[in-house]
């Protein structure tokens, strides 16, 4: 599914803040605490764990196509979470699938921002390209693709996607 590599990257995010001090973790990978599942942020963060369960919880919404639903509880990790690089990307993707595209380009943004070789943000990113009809920018993204990662399987589905526009539209 589309957020299943997504899931895995931040799977392995949470095994590093279980092992490193979680400060020095989640400052260093994706930013500070996290809000309640209960989608009503908490003072005080909390716990890596329920950072985790509210991203597979919005991992879920989105491959249910609840985008709205997956958000609202994106929006409470990004509140808790600006350095979220992840949670940022799936909010822009959740806004290209509703076909809000200035809002998906400023939040692939800042998860490019904060992680310019974020594959999954790239990959999307020139997906999004795409659908606005501007291959130049698409294939912007898949020469950052192909320096941050050769061959891994976002750039090869970037490479199917203008390979399949450019026989589309050309």
């Amino acid at each position: 599914m589309v957020t299943q590599r997504i899931l895995i990257g931040s799977v392995v995010a949470i095994g590093l803040a279980l092992a490193i001090p979680a400060g020095f973790a989640w400052a260093a990978n994706s930013g500070g605490g996290s809000s309640s599942s209960g989608g009503s942020s908490s003072s005080g963060g909390s716990s890596s764990s329920s950072i985790a369960s509210m991203y597979k919880k919005a991992s879920a919404k989105i491959d249910a196509g609840k985008y709205d639903d997956a958000i609202d509880i994106l929006e409470d990790i990004v509140d808790d979470n600006p350095k979220n690089a992840d949670a940022w990307n799936l909010m822009g993707y959740s806004h290209r699938k509703l076909g809000e595209y200035d809002d998906a380009l400023e939040y692939y943004g800042k998860a490019l921002k904060l992680k310019p070789n974020h594959v999954g943000a790239n990959e999307y990113l020139g997906e999004l390209y795409l659908e606005m009809k501007d291959l130049p920018k698409a294939e912007e993204r898949l020469a950052v693709l192909t320096k941050a990662c050769n061959g891994c399987e976002e750039q090869k589905e970037l490479e199917e996607k203008i390979a399949d526009y450019k026989a589309n539209n050309g």
